[in-house]
């Protein structure tokens, strides 16, 4: 059975920073491109970042709000996907969720909450 279970979150001030957890379970994160979707009150899902299998030719994915703020790792023995999320604004509000290659699994998600 397939768990991820995002971790990290909380409540930051606007320039601040996080680190998002993915804790895997039941699959290999080193063998699956992994991703991060994120979905603001009110709003749609939102592609963040994705970052490829091990040894893959991929470079990682970032998407242009991300504004070079962001960065995906993986560390293949904990079994677990990050997300740095630093200089946050207001507008990064949101459920985090990670994904698997073809968003066959999700977490439950963490929430980013970004204000004063």
């Amino acid at each position: 059975e397939v768990q991820l279970v995002e971790s990290g979150g909380g409540l930051v001030q606007p320039g601040g920073s996080l680190r998002l957890s993915c804790a895997a379970s039941g699959f290999t994160v080193s063998r699956a491109i992994m991703r991060w979707v994120r979905q603001a009150p009110g709003k749609g899902l939102e592609y963040v970042s994705a970052i490829d299998v091990a040894g893959g030719i991929g470079e990682p994915y970032y998407s242009k709000f991300t504004e070079g703020r962001f960065i995906i790792s993986r560390d293949n023995a904990k079994n677990t996907l990050y997300l740095q999320l630093n200089r946050l604004k207001s507008e990064d509000t949101a459920m985090y969720y990670c994904t698997t290659t073809r968003f066959e699994y999700w977490g439950q998600g963490i929430l980013v909450t970004v204000s004063s």
